[in-house]
């Protein structure tokens, strides 16, 4: 009798064990089909992101300089790279670098501010030309600007006989191209997150006395802090990256950007410097990352609200 007892026992054990294993495998399937696949495709598209940065990183820690010897990651770990960036009188990196952020953020800043300033007048105001003027900031959009380079020089050319600060040579005339290749996109992103913004708030305003300037400084802008801080973003990670229009512009290697000074690294077919290269990328990158950690509280609803209403 206890034998017997003991066998339907462990039968019914192994049944329920079976059961189990059964339910948690068929539990997986179900998991995997609904949100499983996400994390899958979610840890692909984090390594192939991912590892060009981490080969350029390895590249910058070898210092034989070319991209044979750098297939092997961290075969070679130095930091004579980034050490000899800023020790060539010829190849000024720190320049580089200064002028990088000051292109950068001032375009940035005045991008967004004159944008903002456009964006609400479209939005809140209305004069003749309104929708005009709208469907021409987006149809100058259509054309990229390599093509208008040629202008742009024999413009900055004839203007710096006159003014020289916005000549060729000037970073200063480099902000204004830039401001005005950018403009037309960032006033119709602002415009539509402008319509987002009850006109109440405006008419309210309006009844205790405010104007214009009062209603978009110190009303509108704090609600439109997302659209603000996503287009400071965008303007900087594109003033940052530009070449053609800047390598145009400025010719003084004491002025250029780091986009135009690292491509005399590898420009040359028999001095090509792989590795000095990758480390003045790896250092480049520094500024645009603190930047987007610094707003990325605000680059998700920016982005959503602005580019769908």
């Amino acid at each position: 009798m206890d034998l017997w007892f003991r066998h339907s026992s462990e039968s019914t054990i192994e049944t329920t064990d079976a059961r189990l294993n059964i339910a948690r495998r068929f539990n997986l399937i179900r998991w995997f089909r609904r949100t499983g696949w996400r994390h899958v495709v979610g840890i692909v598209a984090c390594l192939f992101a991912g590892f060009p940065i981490l080969y350029i990183f390895s590249a910058s820690l070898n210092q034989q300089g070319t991209l044979i010897s750098a297939n092997t990651l961290f075969s070679h770990i130095t930091t004579g790279n980034y050490e000899q960036l800023f020790h060539m009188p010829q190849q000024p990196y720190g320049d580089w670098y200064i002028n990088t952020i000051f292109v950068g953020l001032t375009t940035a800043v005045s991008s967004v501010f004159l944008g903002a300033l456009a964006a609400y007048a479209f939005s809140r105001m209305r004069f003749v030309g309104r929708r005009v003027g709208l469907l021409s900031l987006i149809i100058v959009q259509m054309f990229p600007q390599i093509l208008s380079i040629v202008a742009i020089y024999l413009l900055l050319s004839s203007l710096g006989d006159i003014i020289p600060v916005i000549g060729i040579n000037s970073q200063i005339a480099l902000v204004f191209v830039y401001l005005g290749g950018a403009l037309g996109t960032n006033t119709y992103l602002m415009y539509g997150f402008f319509n987002t913004v009850p006109r109440e708030i405006d008419e309210a305003a309006k009844i205790d006395g405010a104007g214009h300037a009062r209603i978009f400084f110190t009303i509108i802008l704090p609600l439109v802090a997302p659209i603000l801080a996503v287009i400071g973003l965008l303007s900087f990670i594109g003033t940052v990256s530009e070449y053609a229009v800047a390598s145009t512009v400025l010719v003084s290697p004491e002025k250029q950007t780091l986009a135009v000074g690292l491509y005399a690294f590898v420009s040359e077919k028999f001095s090509q410097n792989w590795g000095l290269f990758s480390a003045g990328a790896v250092l480049a990158a520094i500024p645009v990352v603190l930047v987007f950690l610094f707003l990325q509280r605000y680059i998700v609803s920016g982005l959503t609200a602005g580019s769908v209403k």
